[in-house]
């Protein structure tokens, strides 16, 4: 099964020194190796943005390039305030940009790789799947 990535992985992955992470920069890699990831623009917008450093923005994002964008197409958008409107008539709130991820990864049946813990919420409500990464 193929696996959209979000954000927060990808920034653990690429900037973060925290403890605690590791099986997630670990699975990130399994995943990139088996060439299982996704890539969609607005997580790339993502992260690259906060990149003030001409320089290190220009590395990323030749590192970055070695994953083509899977496209968004009209429907994902329409899918993305269907589960944003459904999401909030049950009283949870979230970003344009999850619903967007959820619906991409809805229609190219993926699972969602992330810490955001709101997508456990979504999930709760919309038809996506969450990737769990696997103990080592």
């Amino acid at each position: 099964m193929k696996v959209l990535v979000d954000t927060s992985i990808w920034s653990y992955a690429l900037r973060s020194k925290r403890k605690g992470f590791e099986v997630h920069v670990q699975e990130l890699e399994a995943l990139i190796s088996d060439q299982r990831v996704i890539m969609i623009g607005p997580v790339r917008q993502e992260i690259l943005s906060g990149y003030s450093d001409k320089s290190k923005f220009e590395k990323l994002n030749s590192k970055l390039r070695y994953f083509q964008n899977t496209q968004v197409v009209d429907d994902d958008y329409v899918q993305a305030a269907v589960f944003s409107n459904l999401c909030r008539s049950k009283g949870i709130q979230g970003s344009h940009t999850d619903f967007l991820i959820s619906a991409v990864a809805h229609r190219l049946n993926a699972a969602i790789f992330t810490t955001d813990n709101d997508f456990v919420h979504y999930s709760k409500h919309v038809a996506i799947s969450l990737h769990v990464p696997k103990a080592n």
